[in-house]
């Protein structure tokens, strides 16, 4: 892998992360097209997106530092400091709460199929443009059932759970980390913007437990060149990933997710059709 190469990468990681496009199934067509992906050895490409991912991690801490302290500071004291109920306790505190409980389901599955997950399937672009498609549809569903009445403070449990189960689907490559929380935030009537400003929050726990995971575990098998490649990778990750959040906050606020649904229906296709023609390996 050149620097070049790096760059893009990182871009790819950091903009698609944030997007409901998924950020895994364009990173790995782009590692199939310029032969990046080792057959031999797969698990090698999951932990560097794994690991360039702690740069998109980066870009939320730095977007929503207020939020994220207001979180923590809460739910200590009312949790550890004064004890208070649950029921008494303020938006800040439940959020910490919902955001622990939100992160079981993918942490659970995570650890339960790591081997499938960081094996030769979890790259085949046959599943990836797949779930493009099956994904877009699902979203586009909910973007004509969805009653969008709930803010950010309207949360329950309930709604944490269920949009939590959500982002552990995106363990399916093509999927969606953002598209599948997302949706699930507009299943249980989040309004847009709410419904992305929960699922960047929420994945904070599982960015960052699965990048130093890969981190901890690849690192001695990285050489010079690998590691200032990584690093590379993951900067550029952050700077395109604040501006992808950013940009889709922004977007949200007065329009729909359609141009996404119609832009992973078309992708999906287009992967589908060229490895019908042989021009691209599954």
């Amino acid at each position: 892998m050149s620097i070049f190469e790096a760059i893009i990468l990182g871009f790819i990681q950091g903009f698609s992360e944030f997007l409901p496009i998924s950020s895994t199934g364009h990173l790995t067509i782009f590692g199939r097209m310029f032969h990046l992906i080792s057959e031999e050895n797969p698990q090698a490409w999951t932990s560097f997106i794994a690991v360039i991912q702690l740069g998109t991690l980066v870009a939320v801490l730095v977007y929503f530092w207020k939020d994220i302290l207001h979180i923590v500071s809460a739910f200590l004291k009312e949790n550890f400091g004064t004890r208070q109920k649950f029921s008494t306790q303020s938006l800040d505190a439940k959020m910490g709460w919902f955001i622990v409980l939100g992160t079981i389901p993918i942490v659970a599955l995570g650890l339960s199929f790591k081997k499938i997950i960081e094996g030769t399937l979890t790259k085949n672009l046959v599943v990836i443009a797949c779930s493009l498609i099956v994904l877009a549809v699902i979203l586009a569903y909910a973007e004509r059932k969805a009653k969008f009445n709930k803010e950010m403070k309207d949360i329950t449990i309930f709604d944490s759970i269920v949009v939590g189960i959500a982002q552990a689907m995106a363990l399916i490559p093509g999927s969606s980390r953002s598209g599948t929380t997302i949706t699930g935030g507009l299943f249980m009537g989040l309004t847009r913007e709410s419904a992305a400003r929960f699922s960047f929050l929420l994945s904070i726990p599982s960015v960052f437990a699965s990048g130093l995971l890969e981190l901890y575990e690849q690192i001695k098998f990285i050489d010079h060149s690998g590691m200032v490649n990584l690093i590379v990778a993951t900067i550029v990750s952050g700077i395109s990933g604040y501006v992808a959040i950013d940009f889709l906050l922004k977007y949200l606020r007065k329009n729909t997710t359609f141009v996404f649904i119609y832009y992973r229906i078309a992708l999906g296709g287009l992967i589908l059709i060229l490895i019908s023609l042989n021009i691209l390996k599954p």
